[in-house]
């Protein structure tokens, strides 16, 4: 199983993991941002095949998607991109995230099989795999074709859950759960802060082993510092991110360059890079 956040000890910050949708940039260039990100450490890139009009996404996300799509980003094209670059990558993981939807319904109908999708997911050199929007009906056959398929599952839960949602999510996280930090859109920080979840990560690591990991508001060094503090494995920043992304875009300056200043920028232990983000 991939190993996807490590802390080596006290002092050390959390691992980092950062999201993009496939597709934008363009894929010829995000091949070179990946490369960029396994460089400069990153652990995990969350890597979207885009989907309109996200309920859960703020309107960073939602724009990037858009643009993602108009390029001509499917699963397919995404799936052959990771194959692309599996080989070349010494650290990072990719954790695919896939709306149940628009992304994976038609194929699991037309295979008549789940496991098909996930073991073509699997092949394509994946490291994990988080459903967004999968109907809690489905929840039970998805993890059982996901074990078979030798897939590790990301799963969610919010610090509002209702415990037995919270238990069952972190019983059944085998790439890492994903604790999002309040319910709502991306890129919106929870009202009390993310140090207020801390009690929530206590009461999870009780009913898992994988790594914790928080997203949802993270936008710089500070909020980093403070998700390690309340005793999170990872960070997940995506919308500040993203902006950056669509900075660089939107005035023609170098896509690759532009987020290795914002990467450094947010990277625990490192000297400090101005960077303005967007939300």
């Amino acid at each position: 199983m991939a190993d996807f956040f490590s802390r080596t000890g006290p002092g050390e910050g959390p691992g980092l993991a950062l999201f993009l949708n496939a597709g934008d940039p363009p894929l010829d260039v995000l091949a070179d941002l990946v490369l960029m990100l396994d460089e400069e450490g990153v652990d995990c890139l969350e890597l979207a095949v885009p989907f309109p009009d996200s309920v859960t996404d703020g309107p960073v996300i939602r724009r990037s998607a858009r643009r993602a799509l108009d390029r001509g980003v499917g699963l397919d094209e995404v799936l052959a991109f990771i194959a692309s670059v599996r080989p070349r990558l010494r650290r990072l993981r990719i954790a695919l995230l896939a709306d149940w939807s628009h992304s994976l319904k038609h194929r699991d109908r037309a295979h008549g099989d789940p496991g098909h999708t996930l073991r073509t997911i699997a092949g394509s050199g994946a490291d994990g795999l988080l459903v967004h929007a999968l109907p809690p009906r489905l929840r039970a056959a998805h993890y059982a074709a996901a074990r078979e398929a030798g897939l590790p599952v990301v799963t969610t839960c919010y610090q509002q859950s209702p415990p037995p949602t919270m238990a069952e999510a972190a019983a059944e996280a085998t790439a890492y759960l994903y604790l999002v930090a309040h319910y709502g859109r991306s890129g919106t920080a929870p009202a009390t802060g993310h140090a207020a979840l801390a009690t929530t990560v206590a009461a999870l690591r009780a009913h898992t082993e994988s790594p914790i990991a928080i997203g949802f508001g993270v936008r710089t060094r500070q909020d980093v510092e403070t998700v390690g503090g309340c005793g999170a494995d990872a960070v997940i920043i995506g919308s500040a991110g993203v902006a950056r992304i669509e900075r660089s875009l939107a005035q023609g300056d170098d896509v690759v360059d532009g987020f290795r200043a914002f990467v450094r920028s947010v990277s625990p232990n490192r000297s400090i890079t101005p960077e303005t983000t967007g939300s």
